[in-house]
């Protein structure tokens, strides 16, 4: 795998070994569409994408390039389920009840769907283990088995024991875990450039370089950027953490960083002792850890930490000692990588599809579930655009819980609040 320098991102594993730089303008003059999409991350270009499909003209902006955000920095764990499950599923009946289990799974077959249609090369691998690290942890694992067996999907799932566990993951740090080999990895940014790419040969124009600085709402909204305009029947908002345009969505979402490490390739030896079976691996904490093998064998570790830069140097001087208590085997392993990135998190965790407006829709909020539920939003936004809400109203009737002054103290914000889960995951 060829390591690159493309400075226009951040300096990740994933940008480094990107398949390709994207060039696409800057937006300048004044444009006509049926929909613009604000955003090209998963959820911008995956609505583009449904909507190119369905026959839409779509014309998308980004502040900076496809991926830029959390969607091409994330840890690439493809992972069932939406994050605020049960708050969605708890005024409904039974059968609205699997609807909402169903969509959790959607976005996998959406992403196996492109990856096939469009042959992206993305490193699309099946395979994922949550694990337990107290004894109540083990029991949500059984419970959750069961719901799986409940809805009758099954997804490949076994539960482990610790000794099962340990055999797995080569590490004494869990006493159980669920397999799922529905879930799965993949090279992110690589998925949303071959989505991008797919988008603009169905004539999606999508312009890079190009913040938006307005929206004027009305009959055919304009998105305004310093250099342009664009006039649209209906305008999507797909900047989650990155958005602060809307005054009613201002503190909706709380942006949250997340940081990864990436190792040296590891040898074929290191590999058989840590992860014969290339899973992706996920505990249930607050401030949780997921880690997971890389095409070429890099290990690429995750964990938030209360830092708000990007300094490779810190990042790994925090993460490679909390990486060590899960494999001390990687003692003298060096670590090439150190990066972060932002994520939408909301108070309740449900992600939040709704709308501005007749014409002006969002999604955003995806807690950490993202590269599964952006493809589903995606699809869901370009239902709403064709007049569907039955999947929608699902999402929009849970309104969003507004953090006051969220975009002027959210730093102060996130420190609390990771005080708070490191004491709830000491319990």
């Amino acid at each position: 795998m060829t390591i690159n320098s493309h400075q226009d991102h951040t300096a990740s594993y994933y940008a480094a070994t990107a398949n390709k730089q994207t060039v696409y303008e800057q937006l300048n003059g004044h444009k006509k569409t049926d929909v613009s999409v604000i955003g090209a991350g998963f959820t911008g270009i995956s609505t583009a994408l449904h909507l190119a499909e369905r026959g839409y003209k779509v014309h998308v902006l980004e502040a900076n390039k496809v991926g830029w955000g959390a969607s091409g920095r994330n840890g690439g764990q493809m992972i069932g389920g939406i994050s605020g499950e049960s708050r969605l599923s708890r005024d409904l009946s039974k059968i609205n009840e699997k609807i909402v289990f169903e969509m959790g799974w959607q976005g996998h077959k959406i992403i196996r769907d492109r990856v096939k249609k469009y042959n992206i090369k993305c490193d699309l691998k099946n395979g994922y283990i949550d694990v337990a690290i107290k004894p109540k942890h083990v029991r949500d694992l059984e419970n959750y088995s069961k719901v799986l067996d409940e809805y009758n999907f099954d997804f490949g799932q076994e539960l482990l024991n610790r000794d099962e566990v340990r055999e797995t993951l080569g590490t004494e740090k869990y006493i159980g875990g669920l397999k799922i080999n529905y879930n799965g990895h993949l090279h992110p940014l690589n998925l949303c450039i071959g989505e991008a790419d797919a988008a603009s040969d169905l004539g999606v124009v999508i312009n890079e370089k190009s913040p938006v600085t307005k929206i004027i709402h009305g009959a055919k909204p304009v998105v305004e950027t310093s250099k342009g305009s664009v006039e649209a029947d209906f305008v999507v908002l797909a900047g989650n953490a990155y958005h602060f345009l809307e005054p009613k969505l201002r503190g909706a979402v709380l942006p949250v960083k997340s940081f990864i490490i990436g190792s040296e390739p590891l040898s074929t030896d290191l590999v058989n002792r840590i992860n014969p079976q290339d899973l992706a691996v996920c505990d249930p904490n607050y401030i949780l850890e997921y880690f997971r093998l890389s095409a070429d064998k890099r290990l690429l570790f995750g964990r938030r930490f209360p830092y708000f830069g990007d300094n490779p140097d810190i990042i790994k001087k925090a993460l490679i000692p909390k990486m060590l208590q899960v494999y001390p085997i990687l003692k003298n392993t060096e670590f090439e990588f150190g990066w972060g990135g932002t994520i939408g998190v909301t108070v309740n965790r449900v992600p939040q599809l709704g709308r501005i407006s007749d014409n002006v829709f969002y999604s955003q909020g995806y807690s950490g579930h993202g590269v599964n539920v952006t493809h589903l939003a995606g699809q869901i936004m370009a239902d709403i655009v064709g007049g569907t809400a039955e999947r929608f109203d699902v999402f929009s009737k849970i309104k969003p819980v507004i953090f006051p002054g969220q975009h002027l103290f959210r730093n102060q914000l996130v420190s609390l609040g990771m005080l708070y889960y490191r004491l709830i995951d000491a319990l």
